[in-house]
């Protein structure tokens, strides 16, 4: 059994997420329900899939819910591109959450190609 704490992409991509939901705290209050639900969603999913996935008993479980994970990451990319084109977010809070996205993202995709 793998424990899932103890992954670095699980560590970085919950620091992450504590990130967004930093972030998404200034966002107009029309968006709660909408961008910022979505952006908190799809940013959660990411080390809740790796953890749901360090509970399966094969490595190909695994490697589906680190996809999903990779799917969510996708997800959060253009959301983050959006939040800074509907000016939510300064360009500089965008370079930087988007740069440690696209770390991300490379993490997760260096970790399934080990998996399968």
């Amino acid at each position: 059994m793998r424990v899932f704490q103890e992954l670095k992409i699980w560590q970085r991509s919950h620091e992450f997420t504590l990130r967004i939901y930093e972030s998404t705290k200034t966002f107009p209050k029309e968006e709660l329900y909408g961008l910022t639900s979505q952006m908190r969603r799809s940013a959660s999913s990411i080390p809740t899939n790796i953890a749901e996935g360090c509970g399966k008993n094969s490595n190909p479980d695994f490697a589906r819910f680190i996809n999903i994970a990779m799917g969510s990451a996708a997800e959060l990319e253009y959301q983050l591109i959006l939040s800074k084109d509907l000016q939510y977010i300064s360009e500089r809070d965008f370079d930087s959450l988007y740069n440690e996205l696209v770390e991300i993202r490379r993490m997760i995709n260096t970790f399934i190609r080990k998996l399968v």
